[in-house]
């Protein structure tokens, strides 16, 4: 088969490979392909095992298990980056070497930026809860303390994504840690844009009754005034 034309989607044309008649081929050992899984599944598990341990810290924090689920809901949100930039990358900036192409994988290095980013944008929900929980003592209803987090800590969550993504920037140039870096930086582009609306939005839809009860009920005169 041509592999000058083959791509990381396609795998060129050409008559397939066979051999010859009479030669049969038996695959010993472990093989790379063994070792590639064995590896995605310990760093799966691994990932999983990281997602408990900061649930576990966050409930241990904040004592509400549906807070500390809003905060972790900015971790999904990276798969939304990785995934498809790894696969534009390679529609739109594949390299080529002596003629062949050199697409980029997502590679066992990639899926540790995976989980080190589970630590990394969780801060960011962080920061817009804590924010609004503030706002709401301070006698703010739900609706002004989402619109007060999202515009005063907006600042601070971009700067910091920034600097992040800058600090991996030089990392892409390695051959071997290039997908480590090119996950944190997917990742975090797509989850710092979509936690300032998902988070709040997630907020609202699981407090705004609640908010709306507790209202109601300081609304209504002390028992002493309705007894006639």
């Amino acid at each position: 088969a041509p592999w000058n034309k083959r791509t990381y989607l396609h795998s060129g044309g050409g008559d397939s490979w066979q051999l010859p008649a009479g030669t049969d081929v038996i695959w010993g050992g472990e093989g790379e392909w063994d070792i590639t899984m064995d590896v995605f599944r310990d760093m799966g598990l691994g990932y999983l095992f990281a997602l408990l341990a900061i649930f576990v810290v966050l409930r241990l924090q904040t004592s509400s298990t549906a807070l500390s689920l809003i905060i972790l809901s900015s971790i999904p949100l990276t798969i939304i980056g990785i995934m498809p930039g790894f696969w534009l990358i390679n529609q739109f900036g594949e390299r080529v070497i002596a003629g062949a192409p050199d697409p980029t994988f997502f590679t066992a290095t990639a899926m540790i930026g995976m989980i080190a980013l589970a630590g990394i944008v969780v801060r960011n929900s962080l920061i817009l809860v804590e924010f609004i929980g503030q706002a709401r003592a301070r006698g703010d209803t739900i609706r002004e303390a989402i619109v007060q987090a999202g515009s005063v800590r907006m600042r601070p969550v971009l700067l910091t994504a920034g600097t992040t993504m800058l600090g991996n920037l030089i990392i892409t140039l390695d051959p071997v840690f290039s997908g480590l870096a090119l996950a944190i930086i997917f990742g975090i582009v797509a989850s710092t844009l979509l936690t300032l609306v998902v988070v709040p939005a997630v907020y609202l839809l699981v407090f705004e009754d609640k908010d709306e009860s507790d209202a109601t009920l300081n609304d209504q005169p002390p028992l002493e005034e309705t007894i006639p």
